[in-house]
């Protein structure tokens, strides 16, 4: 998209994992015990579901805590489970840190007592000598270092507890899967045992916690069909403490329906040279194991060139690249579209040009190349050639994906420059369009060429721009919006089956976001 996220804090943030940090007001007592690993968090924000405050104290320096971008102040609080000495706190920033924040302690978490501020912080890793106590820790973020927000791959607070519970429950055993439907998994498992009690359990799928049962059974629901999933389970005693994980179970998830289907997993907006969710959105593609990928354009940003599709989404969704149809997006056309012929060659070109079509059972897709008719408002080539393979299409179903939607309530509005291909589609009675460019996902009604609803003549479309770069939350609503969001990426798992078409949108936490269809192809 048009806004860069290119972030200069990357390379003091990345040598902050790499070179040895001195401590910023002091050095800690090597008796030190650390108190926060796997303790209960609370949190002000979170940017999206996979960015719980629990990522912060898993000991996992590739997880991480982050808030709502643009908004101060956030907070992160841990539970350390009993009163405790607290003598060092150390923080591992992401490059979204915190050039002023405020160290607090609390004995029942709802009153808190400032112990230390900290100002002129430049990110990187923060290890922070203080002579406190508290049950409770909370970083208070008052001035972020960039525009985004606040991020922490780690937050560890040091010291020890004086007659406290430390011993944490023993692992759940046995951890079965007892039976599956098209959108959920139930589980069981056997009960751990405590030297007080235990209180609780923790179930994740995939690594994120997806529910706090007391017993010993769950049932997971809102799930993709016909998917894997991976779950875990963890005890917690009345302390907070948390045990080791149980042994892990992979279950998935009923097919949708009976008969063939093909699968095809659509995203745009994907490979992001300092947000990581692009490689959270190809598990999905991983467990979802589709037939084809269809990506609606900004593959890879900034520039789109090819050492940077080598190095961001070639390790990433660049595992499935001989089964992608992509579009181009304006940040390829930054790098004259070189970067991307190079790196998809024909799949991307197969017939020297950046639009073409291609077939699946009863479905004609075509990918438009929307930059330059966004850019100069005319393409009289490419609009010739799209009216031509339209008019010369022989299956019953049509499916259009570019990268610029013409309508949609998202940042950029609807695109009038581009109305010429949507028409094109509407005279032919497509049945969908599928675009990006907005960091959001968004299901529209069919609309005629003015964007009114139309169910008769009108095209449905859906807008998917949340494959892994940097979402956006500016809106204005408009006619004919069945569903949005933007608060989490992930991808839309479209099943074609004969003249019918539905869809489900997954968010990287792998919960269900949206279903739509079946629609019978007109």
């Amino acid at each position: 998209m048009i806004r860069k996220h290119t972030r200069t804090g990357v390379v003091v943030a990345v040598l902050a994992l790499v070179i040895p940090p001195l401590a910023a007001s002091g050095t800690a007592n090597a008796a030190d015990v650390l108190l926060s690993a796997n303790k209960p968090t609370k949190v002000s924000s979170v940017e999206a579901a996979t960015f719980g405050g629990a990522n912060a104290v898993d000991g996992n320096s590739t997880t991480r805590w982050a808030s709502l971008e643009g908004v101060d102040p956030q907070w992160i609080s841990v539970d350390l489970g009993g009163n405790a000495t607290i003598s060092r706190v150390k923080l591992n920033w992401e490059v979204a840190y915190a050039s002023e924040y405020k160290i607090q302690t609390s004995a029942d978490g709802s009153t808190w007592s400032t112990k230390k501020t900290m100002t002129g912080q430049n990110g990187g890793i923060d290890d922070v000598a203080i002579a406190t106590s508290g049950r409770y820790v909370r970083i208070y973020g008052t001035k972020r270092g960039t525009p985004y927000g606040y991020s922490l791959w780690e937050m560890e607070v040091y010291g020890s507890i004086s007659n406290g519970d430390t011993q944490p429950p023993t692992a759940p055993a046995n951890l079965t899967s007892t039976g599956t439907t098209s959108s959920s998994v139930s589980l069981q498992w056997t009960a751990s045992s405590d030297n007080i009690g235990v209180t609780g359990y923790e179930v994740l799928r995939n690594g994120s916690v997806v529910g706090t049962p007391t017993g010993t059974t769950f049932t997971d629901t809102g799930l993709a069909s016909g998917t894997a999933f991976t779950y875990t389970v963890r005890a917690r005693d009345l302390a907070g403490n948390l045990s080791p994980s149980s042994n892990s179970v992979q279950a998935t998830t009923l097919p949708a329906g009976p008969g063939d289907s093909i699968t095809i997993v659509v995203a745009g907006d994907i490979a992001s040279l300092t947000n990581t969710e692009h490689y959270e959105t190809a598990k999905l593609i991983d467990q979802i194991k589709p037939n084809h990928i269809l990506t609606v354009g900004d593959n890879q940003y900034d520039s789109g060139t090819l050492t940077e599709f080598r190095n961001h989404y070639d390790k990433s969704w660049g595992k499935w690249k001989s089964i992608t149809h992509p579009a181009t997006g304006n940040h390829e056309w930054y790098d004259n579209l070189n970067g991307y012929k190079a790196y998809f060659g024909t799949q991307a070109f197969p017939d020297g040009k950046p639009y073409y079509s291609w077939e699946a059972g009863e479905f004609h897709f075509v990918s438009v190349d929307s930059d330059p008719m966004d850019n100069d408002g005319s393409d009289s080539t490419q609009l010739n050639w799209l009216k031509a393979d339209l008019a010369a299409n022989t299956k019953p179903c049509v499916v259009g994906y570019m990268h610029h939607p013409r309508f949609t309530s998202g940042k950029y509005g609807d695109n009038p420059k581009i109305a010429p291909y949507w028409n094109a589609f509407a005279d032919v009675k497509a049945d969908l369009m599928l675009g990006g460019h907005n960091h959001h996902y968004e299901r529209l009604a069919p609309l005629s060429k003015t964007g009114a609803v139309d169910p008769t003549n009108g095209v449905r479309s859906a807008v998917v721009g949340i494959g892994g770069d940097y979402l956006y939350d500016e809106r204005t609503d408009r006619v004919g919006v069945e569903k949005y969001f933007s608060d989490s990426h992930g991808v839309m798992k479209l099943t074609i089956s004969g003249r019918s078409y539905s869809w489900e949108v997954i968010d990287t936490a792998g919960t269900v976001r949206d279903k739509a269809g079946p629609y019978t192809c007109r």
